[in-house]
């Protein structure tokens, strides 16, 4: 009975938030630029395993919240570079649907394919501010948190419940990355490749949604 009344609790919570406008939230902060206009994919391409499938098969825009159905497996990225930034962003889960994978790719470089070179900041529930370093990206991690390219995060999840809005606020200044999940810092690498690069969202089996997804320049 209690569970019952919990989920009918957040799906209203995850219903009434999703109408929010995102330029609301975002059009007082000082500096930062909209890397997503709320209404469209501009500004972004994308690339997946399935060469039959396109953007669209995967990834629409609604009450500007971009969702993402998780399959094909794949990401949209960026068209420009970025080398050194703030960028913030906003994601949560269809309680509806359950937990579900994702990611944040930070610093995109060489060819697309699944997955590219880049630092990830990873969205799997549970383990946000979790580093996952993709194809041997130059980055120098904390050894005792580190198992392979994992990097688990510094505290236990703060992330909130399935229907919730979580905020990332991930920091790339030169060699240093770090990764601030709902005001907390989790986690946070140096001597990383200062190079520029791409943006990128994954696709990656689960339904997740992203909105104020915002960027200011360090440069």
């Amino acid at each position: 009975m209690y569970f019952a009344r919990f989920t009918t609790m957040a799906l209203a919570t995850f219903a009434a938030l999703a109408i929010v406008p995102s330029s609301l939230l975002a059009a007082d902060d000082e500096g930062w630029i909209a890397l997503f206009n709320g209404e469209d994919l501009s500004g972004w391409t994308y690339h997946l395993n399935d060469d039959d499938a396109t953007a669209d098969d995967v990834w629409y825009v609604k009450d500007g919240v971009l969702a993402c159905r998780g399959r094909p497996i794949g990401y949209i990225r960026t068209e420009k570079d970025y080398t050194n930034y703030q960028l913030k962003l906003e994601w949560r889960f269809d309680p509806e649907k359950g937990p579900g994978n994702s990611g944040v790719l930070l610093r995109v470089i060489g060819q697309d394919k699944v997955w590219p070179k880049s630092i990830e900041a990873q969205l799997h529930s549970r383990n946000a501010g979790d580093f996952w370093n993709i194809d041997m990206f130059q980055m120098t991690v904390d050894p005792d948190r580190t198992d392979g390219r994992r990097t688990v995060k510094l505290h236990e999840t703060n992330e909130k419940p399935l229907g919730q809005w979580n905020q990332y606020l991930i920091t790339v200044d030169g060699g240093e990355v770090t990764l601030e999940v709902n005001g907390l810092v989790q986690n946070s690498a140096s001597d990383c490749a200062e190079v520029p690069g791409k943006i990128a969202l994954q696709s990656e089996g689960a339904e997740i949604h992203f909105r104020n997804i915002m960027l200011k320049p360090l440069d």
